[in-house]
């Protein structure tokens, strides 16, 4: 099951890559059609945006680990360690709570978008909104995990508690 998951997981990486490649390129074809050619193109600046939009929600749900968050944590690393673990459990709950509340209401307005269509590449709006869904089901079941591993006393990211790792430089 974990090699499964570890095997999804670089799978995820590899299209969060390509996204990425993708709108790099994109990008230079922009700068070469406007200012070597001088043919402004608006397909381009579309293209950028929803794959911008889609690696944001994608990576998150799928590639970043709980480590590699940014966190602001001034107030939580000065807190004991079971005051930590209170704050996880209601912090997460309440963020997988709302993301699960407020699902039924984005899949209406998704199918809603579904009479949209962007202005240059003509891509159903739909289509381009469908990646919250899965972003917010993969959140709350990571907030849900971490509140969990709050709960018996195990947390996932020992850096969130304050616990720093010594750099082992000889690697």
């Amino acid at each position: 099951m974990i090699k499964a998951i570890e095997k999804g997981r670089q799978f995820a990486e590899g299209i969060a890559a390509l996204m990425l490649g993708s709108m790099f390129v994109c990008f230079l074809t922009q700068i070469g059609f406007r200012y070597i050619l001088g043919w402004p193109v608006g397909w381009t600046i579309e293209y950028v945006s929803m794959t911008w939009l889609w690696g944001i929600l994608f990576g998150y749900a799928f590639v970043v680990r709980n480590p590699e968050i940014i966190r602001l944590d001034i107030v939580y690393t000065a807190m004991p360690r079971n005051i930590q673990r209170a704050m996880d459990v209601i912090a997460q709950t309440f963020c997988a709570a709302v993301m699960l509340w407020s699902l039924p209401q984005a899949i209406d307005y998704i199918n809603f978008m579904q009479i949209e269509r962007t202005a240059y590449m003509r891509v159903n709006f739909a289509l381009l909104f469908s990646i919250y869904v899965p972003f917010s089901i993969a959140v709350s079941i990571r907030c849900l995990m971490s509140a969990w591993d709050a709960l018996r006393g195990h947390p996932d990211d020992p850096a969130v508690l304050g616990e720093t790792k010594e750099c082992d430089c000889n690697v």
